[in-house]
């Protein structure tokens, strides 16, 4: 059996990628295609070394910096590859791979991360956001969101199976296509991120500077608790902008590599989450390491962490209703066990993704091909 496996883009190793190197270690044979690869020879070890076929966008003008503004290209591009030499094609998406040209002899079947954000959910947020959301510009992108938008639902009907990161994402593939999904959550590296029960007395943010993330809300909250001290890891466009708004109890790292992260993920008195994600994959890391979360109660993270067991919910997108939950984490900080913790984040390791992974597409190729 040829397989053919498609990735919207490689640019760098996020939450996406890590279910795309569980894949690939499934199917080591199978050909690798995304949009583009902009990944450095030092970064590939992740895509087993894989040569991937890209498409033109690969080859435009500021394509390795600027990507996003090709969106209204993407789905012309992904569209042009010729995956008709395959029987099982496998797409990783949360933009457009689900939506490569298939024919009724192949079967196809898409991972969603998520339906595309930006042009479903969160379209308005990123238009004001980018401060495009009046005027000519503003009704010029709508046009072709709606335009992209019309295409992804379409494209939606050449799936033959979904499996959904997340119930909360089962919900979202059924309100924007109104298809049905298996839920299979991502790979955590569990066995990386060890559990320790001495903590110290600061809380921890990790997070791509990027608006939806809301490091802002985390960082004006904690400036607002001058005695308490907040770490910030992470980088991004809006680094700058985060940084500004915070007093001197909040120290920024920067990026930092993964066993600097797993050190504070560890030493952390809490991990706090503002953003409304798909799944969240770091809130599990840090309950691997026996660190409590603090968190936006909406998203994924109602599936991955335990209210008053593992973590504390706070119901608003604010600085005050974080400091309320942080506040009441403190009074309570006692009756969360390090090792009740861990033991719900082994939920999620990568051998039980790989195990429910291989068994949904070995049913479904057997019920196909029969």
């Amino acid at each position: 059996m040829r397989i053919a496996i498609i990735h919207d883009w490689l640019v760098t190793y996020a939450g996406s990628e890590r279910v795309l190197e569980q894949v690939l270690l499934l199917y080591p044979d199978a050909d690798l295609y995304s949009l583009f690869n902009f990944l450095s020879k030092d970064d590939r070890g992740f895509i087993l070394n894989k040569n991937v076929h890209t498409s033109f966008i690969q080859r435009l003008p500021l394509a390795k910096r600027k990507y996003r503004s090709y969106l209204p290209l993407m789905p012309s591009a992904i569209g042009q590859f010729d995956l008709s030499g395959y029987d099982l094609i496998i797409s990783s998406s949360h933009a457009v791979a689900k939506g490569v040209r298939v024919n009724s002899k192949q079967l196809h079947i898409c991972y969603c991360h998520t339906p595309m954000r930006y042009i479903w959910d969160l379209r308005d947020q990123y238009l004001k956001e980018a401060g495009i959301d009046r005027g000519i510009r503003g009704a010029v992108v709508r046009a072709i969101f709606n335009r992209v938008r019309k295409w992804d639902v379409s494209t939606s009907k050449t799936v033959d199976y979904f499996i959904a990161n997340s119930f909360h994402i089962k919900g979202r593939i059924e309100k924007s296509y109104g298809r049905n999904a298996a839920v299979i959550y991502p790979p955590i590296d569990i066995e990386y991120f060890q559990m320790t029960d001495k903590k110290e007395y600061f809380y921890l943010a990790v997070s791509r500077m990027v608006p939806y993330k809301k490091v802002d809300l985390i960082v004006e909250a904690f400036s607002k608790m001058p005695l308490k001290k907040l770490v910030v890891i992470g980088d991004g466009p809006d680094f700058e902008k985060v940084k500004k708004k915070a007093k001197k109890n909040v120290e920024f790292l920067g990026y930092q590599k993964k066993d600097v992260l797993k050190e504070y993920l560890q030493k952390a008195r809490a991990f706090i989450f503002a953003a409304e994600e798909d799944f969240g994959i770091l809130p599990v890391e840090a309950q691997a390491c026996g660190t409590p979360v603090i968190a936006y109660g909406k998203g994924g993270v109602l599936e991955t962490t335990i209210e008053n067991r593992t973590g504390i919910f706070f119901k608003e997108q604010s600085p005050e209703s974080l400091i309320e939950a942080v506040q009441e984490f403190e009074q309570r900080q006692d009756q969360f066990d390090c090792f009740e913790i861990r033991k719900n984040a082994e939920r999620f390791s990568k051998e039980r993704f790989k195990t429910e992974f291989k068994e949904f597409v070995d049913r479904k190729v057997e019920e196909f091909f029969s």
